[in-house]
């Protein structure tokens, strides 16, 4: 999945969050309510205007984000 189409950051928009394109749903709430149990459908029910693509390329922009970060365990990082 090709987020870039998908996936941008307007400072003039939820303060740069990363939004679904002509919207001001972040994919930090799409993230949030998936990792509540929401379902795609259920997320499309209640944001009619997005499309199952979007969704997905939520999922994908994080993804790469989170590949390309490094983490520390919290217990190593206070030893």
């Amino acid at each position: 999945m090709n987020w870039h189409d998908r996936i941008v950051a307007d400072p003039d928009v939820l303060l740069g969050k990363p939004t679904i394109k002509g919207t001001r749903i972040s994919v930090e709430l799409i993230l949030d309510r998936l990792a509540h149990g929401w379902t795609t459908e259920t997320i499309l029910q209640a944001y009619p205007h997005l499309t199952s693509e979007d969704v997905l390329a939520a999922l994908a922009f994080a993804a790469e984000f989170l590949g390309e970060e490094r983490y520390i365990a919290a217990s190593k990082a206070t030893a």
